[in-house]
C-alpha cells in the first residue's frame, strides 16, 4: 500500500488536509465551542490556545488525511456512493469509535457528548476528505 504514495495527487491531499483542519477550527472555535467546553466541564473557561494545540491537530489531520488518500487510492474508489461508503466505513469504524473510546475516561466529564462532537466532526471532515480526493483524482 505504501506504493501508493507515488500515485496521489499531493495538491489533492493538502487541499483536503487543509479543508479538514479549517473544519476543525471552525468546529470547536465556532459552531460547537460551548457544547464543547461543557463536554470538558470547562464551560465558563477560556480555552487555552498554546501552540500544542494548534500544531498537534494539524499533524494528526495531515496525518488522517494521507492515510485515507493511501487507501482510498490503494482500494481504487472511484465513485461518490464508493467514496461515500469509504467515508462512513473510515469515520464511524475509525475515527468516531476511538474518538468515543478517548474520551471514555476519568478526565472528560461528558464523554458521550464530547464522543458526539468530535466524532461528528472526524465523520465531516472523513467524507469531506474523501469528496476532494474523489474529484480530484
Amino acid at each position: 500500500m505504501i506504493n501508493q504514495l507515488a500515485n496521489l495527487n499531493w495538491v489533492s491531499v493538502l487541499l483536503a488536509f487543509a479543508a479538514y483542519f479549517i473544519l476543525g477550527a471552525l468546529w470547536f472555535t465556532l459552531f460547537f465551542s460551548k457544547p464543547y467546553k461543557i463536554s470538558l466541564g470547562r464551560e465558563n473557561e477560556t480555552l487555552p490556545n498554546k501552540p500544542i494545540f494548534i500544531i498537534g491537530p494539524a499533524l494528526c489531520s495531515l496525518v488522517i488525511t494521507i492515510a485515507s488518500a493511501i487507501l482510498f487510492y490503494t482500494l481504487n474508489i472511484s465513485s461518490f456512493n464508493a467514496a461515500l461508503e469509504f467515508s462512513l466505513l473510515i469515520g464511524f469504524g475509525f475515527l468516531v469509535a476511538n474518538t468515543v473510546n478517548i474520551a471514555i475516561n476519568p478526565n472528560i466529564p461528558r464523554p458521550i457528548l464530547y464522543g458526539i462532537i468530535s466524532g461528528s466532526y472526524h465523520l465531516a471532515g472523513i467524507l469531506m476528505i474523501s469528496v476532494i480526493l474523489l474529484i480530484m483524482k
